[in-house]
């Protein structure tokens, strides 16, 4: 498979993130795929959002004031409920507002049901993340669940062949990879779930792969599969043995055109950014082929 430019919530930092109209924008832009994160809701709805509560920092009420801090969790509201707020800017003066200067606004972007999302990705692939939390199990339903609800959504939409299932708790991944064993799946890790790798990763720990992340990720994969660590922290040498494993390595979350350089010198097989605008130039002087630009037009 050819180097995989993946968008990071859509592009968040352009547009609204995990909105259609950052998808429809970001897919033109041109993109291989777009990275989204997936909750359920009340009604057993899977919809696109990125914590597993309302945020503060995107999210404005029906009365277009912004949420103070966290909101309510998303499985407690139900979609009609969730159509009320607003995720088209971000408040200013904010953590995230800093993080992203040149998002340009959308007011009026409301969140998306993962259906709405595949309809304005096609035709790229989605790499769809479950988030659920074996830190806070409460908060969401559990990972079979999701797992299966995101799958029943791509399948009514014809487009299963385009769907990647990540997750930084491998409960549900395992169970996709016994279930469903066709489907490709990324394993994410981060610094804190590798802390609490036997909780995050359902039993295994790194120490019983020799202290090897992409070793644990090759053997609880059982099978071809991609892994995506953070970005920071990565050596060349990681890369070098999940490729001796037969693991792509696609790193999370890219933005310094410096830092994209170094890992496309490494030979890692994507990365996940927010700046997919930045990326392509990257990729451009690197010799590497672009996706299509455009192809919603």
């Amino acid at each position: 498979m050819a180097f995989e430019l993946q968008g990071h919530r859509g592009a968040s930092g352009l547009f609204p993130e995990n909105t259609v109209e950052g998808f429809v924008a970001t897919v033109d832009l041109g993109v291989d795929a777009i990275e989204l994160d997936v909750a359920i809701t009340a009604d057993g709805v899977p919809v696109v959002f990125h914590n597993v509560a309302l945020q503060g920092d995107i999210v404005r009420g029906p009365d277009d004031v912004w949420l103070d801090g966290e909101g309510p969790l998303l499985r407690s509201l139900t979609l009609a409920e969730l159509a009320g707020y607003d995720v088209g800017r971000l408040r200013p003066g904010s953590r995230a507002a800093a993080a992203h200067p040149d998002q340009v606004a959308c007011d009026g972007a409301r969140i998306p049901t993962l259906r709405q999302a595949f309809a304005a990705t096609a035709p790229v692939r989605i790499d769809a993340e479950l988030k659920t939390r074996p830190d806070h199990p409460e908060a969401t339903v559990l990972p079979v669940e999701m797992a299966e609800r995101v799958l029943a959504v791509a399948a009514a939409c014809g487009a299963l062949g385009r769907l990647d299932v990540r997750s930084f708790d491998w409960r549900g991944l395992r169970h996709l990879r016994a279930c469903h064993p066709g489907l490709p799946l990324t394993f994410l890790t981060a610094p804190a779930t590798v802390a609490q790798a036997a909780l995050w990763w359902d039993g295994p720990t790194p120490a019983g792969y020799g202290g090897s992340v992409p070793r644990a990720v090759a053997a609880v994969a059982a099978g071809p599969a991609s892994w995506a660590p953070a970005h920071r922290g990565l050596t060349q040498a990681q890369v070098l043995e999940a490729h001796a494993l037969g693991l792509r390595v696609v790193p999370w979350t890219v933005n310094d055109p410096g830092d994209m350089a170094r890992l496309i010198a490494w030979g890692v097989d994507g990365f996940c950014s927010d700046r997919p605008d930045l990326a392509r130039q990257v990729m451009a002087r690197a010799g590497l082929p672009l996706p299509p630009a455009g192809r919603r037009a």
